[in-house]
């Protein structure tokens, strides 16, 4: 099968560890049902400092982008990865653009490629849904692979600390990121009381 057939059913073949045979995952839409699997393997992966990035800054409060928070599912359904992509401006009244993560990764199934197929797949969602530009911060050596990099986020900044060499972008449109300055602003869908009520 090939990498197109992957995308379009959402199966993304992982390498096997040693002694076993190939397998594959299902990337599909994040639930409401995955609310809980989705935190405490994020807990397991990053730990409780988590909450403190300044990425959380842009999402707390917050929905994902509309069709773009996916989960992806071992052969028994668990959930064995996630990442979300969010709205946000960038700059005061500047360009629309997505900032994606968490990604993260059961660490009991690190190296097996469930990294790399929701980062592919969440880029091709991204782009198929009309979006611009994606952003991120992480390690270039990580990202560049999808190509990601510093080069067009020099006069962007984060609400609160980060490492500067560590804020990336991904122009899915030519030029989306000429001429943009300033610090990111959160401007996705809000949630409802009683969902911020879960999320505490």
């Amino acid at each position: 099968m090939d990498i197109a057939n992957f995308i379009d059913e959402g199966v993304w073949p992982i390498s096997p560890r040693v002694g076993e045979s190939a397998r594959a995952i299902a990337i599909v839409a994040e639930t409401s049902a995955d609310v809980a699997a989705r935190e405490a393997l994020l807990d397991d992966a990053m730990g409780p400092m988590r909450r403190k990035k300044s990425s959380e800054k842009l999402r707390r409060g917050r929905r994902p982008s509309e069709g773009l928070a996916f989960v992806a599912r071992d052969a028994s359904g668990a959930v064995a990865g996630t990442v979300r992509l969010w709205d946000v401006r960038l700059g005061e009244g500047g360009p629309a653009a997505l900032l994606l993560g968490p990604l993260a990764v059961d660490p009991s199934l690190k190296s097996a490629g469930i990294g790399s197929a929701l980062m592919r797949h969440a880029i091709a969602e991204a782009a198929r849904l009309g979006h611009a530009a994606i952003l991120l911060v992480g390690d270039a050596p990580y990202y560049g692979r999808f190509g990601f990099s510093a080069a067009r986020t020099g006069s962007l900044a984060m609400p609160g600390p980060y490492e500067r060499h560590r804020l990336l972008a991904l122009e899915l449109v030519d030029g989306a990121l000429d001429g943009v300055h300033g610090t990111l602003k959160a401007a996705g869908r809000k949630l409802k009381a009683q969902e911020l009520t879960s999320a505490a």
